[in-house]
């Protein structure tokens, strides 16, 4: 019997010839991510536990991104403390000043991950780099810690589900709107400990930006972590970038999978992740009348400039609801400069929206814009939990980047057709 690629990257890391779901192995890592929340205990851990030298000072990520600019003193000095780690074990990507990014964006913008790698990050939201077509999930701070010293980490093979999209997608529709499609199916444990392997023509002729959205969010799912086999569009994505040999894998004809979804694409409009579960899930013309106070186009999920460019085509000679708090976060320096050369910053601000440096502040209500008691956001982020962005009594609505800004024009949650026909 064949192997689905997660377990043939699982495989070629462990030194064997085939695993099966269920086994228990020890696999060799080739990049290890912390940020600034989980990055200081693993440091902690490193040295508790006798650590001296890293694995590799090329394999060690660290990237603090939550937190700064500095909101206060706490997180300066957890930011001081992974600077002097990275410094003293001569990290060659530690990223500060105006080189951090979001980090789940910056890494692949920047060729860290490739195909074929297999990473982890004290990070949920480390699945993304399974759009590259590589095994990516998240750890805690002392399994970074263990990976750190050791350059290795143990795992448990996933099953996986295939989930094949099929048909042409409506204007509109991206990746953002796929995945919350099928999370509002199978529900936010649906595919608990697995690997959700995406195909189908659908996937097959979606860019990079809406692949690295949907492979963020499996984990929204359950997902152990979610994957694309590398094509034609993953390879001239990281032409020019990939800092290290690539491995392919696909998937054998004769791999075995434990469930398929197949979800007719073209019959998915726009949607909406209604409060406080990414799996509650509605067609934007199922919404009804919500007032919104603010609007965050940005992310790590959606704040490349694809996702820029599409809430700049709707804010075009728009401006925000009045009242209403847009804020626009470009997720990495070069996507910043980008936007700013395209024109749509000058947009942004003509739309009274306030632009925010690269950060994952407002997501996880940290910072750079966060909810009071009773406001509602609609958000372009990953997740909608209680509390999530702010006040326990706030309410976030996820959706992708045209919805969120007609929204911001609205005052209320709208489709970009909605607010066509109203002019």
């Amino acid at each position: 019997m064949g192997m689905t690629i997660t377990e043939k990257i699982l495989a070629a890391h462990s030194g064997q010839r085939e695993v099966r779901p269920g086994m228990l192995i020890n696999a060799k890592i080739d990049i290890a991510l912390g940020n600034d929340i989980t990055a200081p205990i693993a440091i902690s851990e490193f040295r508790k536990a006798g650590g001296g030298k890293v694995f590799d000072p090329d394999r060690v990520v660290l990237v603090p991104d939550h937190f700064t600019p500095n909101k206060d003193i706490d997180a300066a000095r957890q930011c001081a403390q992974i600077r002097e780690f990275a410094r003293e074990q001569k990290l060659r990507h530690y990223y500060e000043g105006g080189e951090i990014g979001i980090e789940h964006a910056l890494l692949p913008e920047q060729g860290v991950v490739v195909p074929g790698d297999l990473v982890i990050g004290a990070d949920s939201h480390t699945c993304t780099y399974g759009a590259l077509g590589a095994f990516a999930t998240g750890v805690g701070s002392t399994d970074l810690a263990a990976a750190m010293m050791t350059g290795q980490s143990w795992f448990k093979v996933p099953e996986s589900i295939k989930v094949i999209f099929r048909g042409s997608l409506r204007r509109w529709v991206s990746g953002k709107d796929l995945i919350l499609n099928l999370i509002g199916r199978i529900g936010v444990d649906g595919a608990l400990y697995r690997a959700l392997e995406f195909t189908g023509e659908t996937v097959r002729a979606l860019g990079m930006a809406d692949r690295l959205t949907i492979a963020n969010m499996v984990i929204e799912a359950g997902a152990k972590n979610g994957i694309f086999a590398p094509d034609e569009i993953t390879l001239e994505y990281i032409r020019g970038r990939a800092e290290r040999e690539i491995r392919i894998y696909r998937s054998d004809s004769d791999a075995a999978y434990c469930d398929e979804i197949e979800i007719d694409a073209g019959g998915i409009e726009p949607q909406v992740a209604f409060p406080h579960l990414p799996s509650n899930v509605r067609g934007i013309s199922e919404v009804g009348e919500i007032r919104i106070d603010q609007v965050l186009i940005g992310s790590c999920t959606n704040g490349r400039i694809e996702d820029l460019r599409t809430a700049a085509g709707i804010l075009k000679g728009r401006k925000a609801a009045h009242g209403l708090r847009l804020i626009i976060v470009p997720a990495t320096p070069l996507i910043y400069r980008q936007a700013m050369e395209e024109g749509l910053l000058r947009t942004f601000l003509e739309a009274n929206a306030v632009i925010s440096p690269p950060s994952c502040g407002a997501c996880l209500g940290g910072h750079l814009g966060v909810l009071a008691e009773g406001e509602r956001a609609v958000s372009t982020t990953n997740r909608n939990f209680v509390g999530r962005m702010g006040h326990t009594g706030s309410e976030v609505y996820l959706a992708g980047p045209a919805v969120a800004a007609a929204s911001a024009v609205s005052g209320r949650i709208a489709g970009p057709e909605e607010l066509r026909r109203k002019e």
